[in-house]
């Protein structure tokens, strides 16, 4: 078996191929950069796995229009091409925020649609194209929605809570009970490869996520734990620190009302659909488990 992966030279790209390397899948990078890609893809093989795209800006200093595109229209350039090529599988890695930037419950692939970043709609944007295009016989379509992926090797917001508890800094906002799923780049690689595999698994949307979330509180305990430092979290009362946070919000502080609802709530991803499309229980590598090994690699590369 052979794959296409686009953007392999990122974090997912560069886990995901070695994961399917160790498992005799042929690996053939492709580079989407410049005008003349096409003419430099041999579509000789039996899946792409369109991961290149913009990522989402937590600054919010990109501009708008460079997100659709490459994560719509240059998708769709892929795509069209796919259609008419001899390959089975397209595999296009959208994101959770293509359904919604809040969640009350637990998001699950049926619910409505309700990006508001532009990061989010072009994901959905170009899942809107895709789902619209008719298939040939014989060909598959995967949207995959992953959550927060980690793993060893990933600089992101898990790197940051590590540095404030490597540094002894007390989490203060203990009072507030949030549950958010994570993503194992090994349970990412193991549904990949589980679905080239297995060709009963129908086209269609697919959460990706761990299968149990975790507050942040266990997290904050978790790296502690890492450490070998006593966990420190203070339970200051809500109210105070809602007042601190709209302080924020007109005059220079460390914490403003959305910096406090992007630290303290919740975001439960389900990952039902894919296990049963699979049949199987539950993934390899457990929350806590996948979580300890990122958190290892932060402590090695000190």
């Amino acid at each position: 078996m052979s794959v296409i992966i686009t953007g392999g030279s990122g974090f997912v790209g560069k886990n995901l191929w070695q994961y399917l390397l160790s498992l005799e899948i042929s690996v053939l990078p492709v580079s989407l950069r410049g005008d003349d890609w096409k003419s430099k893809i041999n579509f000789d093989a039996d899946a792409i796995i369109h991961l290149a795209g913009k990522a989402h800006d937590t600054s919010n200093t990109s501009d708008a229009s460079s997100y659709f595109k490459v994560n719509r229209d240059l998708t769709i350039l892929l795509f069209n091409h796919f259609l008419t090529s001899p390959i089975r599988d397209f595999f296009f890695f959208s994101s959770v925020k293509a359904a919604a930037d809040t969640v009350d419950d637990v998001l699950e692939e049926g619910m409505p649609c309700n990006p508001q970043t532009p990061y989010g709609r072009s994901k959905f944007e170009a899942e809107e194209y895709l789902l619209k295009q008719k298939l040939p016989a014989g060909k598959r379509l995967f949207i995959v929605r992953p959550c927060m992926i980690h793993g060893p090797g990933n600089k992101g917001n898990l790197n940051l809570l590590y540095k404030i508890v490597q540094k002894g800094i007390p989490w203060p906002l203990g009072a507030f009970h949030n549950h958010r799923s994570f993503l194992s780049i090994d349970n990412l690689s193991f549904l990949i490869s589980s679905i080239l595999d297995n060709k009963e698994v129908e086209s269609g949307i697919y959460n990706f996520a761990d299968d149990e979330p975790i507050s942040t509180n266990e997290l904050v305990s978790l790296i502690s734990e890492t450490l070998g430092k006593q966990s420190k979290i203070i339970h200051l009362p809500i109210r105070f620190v809602q007042m601190l946070a709209k302080i924020g919000n007109i005059l220079p502080f460390p914490i403003d009302s959305e910096r406090l609802k992007k630290l303290t709530e919740s975001y439960v991803v389900s990952n039902e659909k894919i296990k049963q499309a699979l049949a199987i229980d539950k993934l390899p590598i457990s929350t806590r488990n996948g979580l300890l090994t990122t958190l290892q690699s932060f402590k090695q590369n000190i």
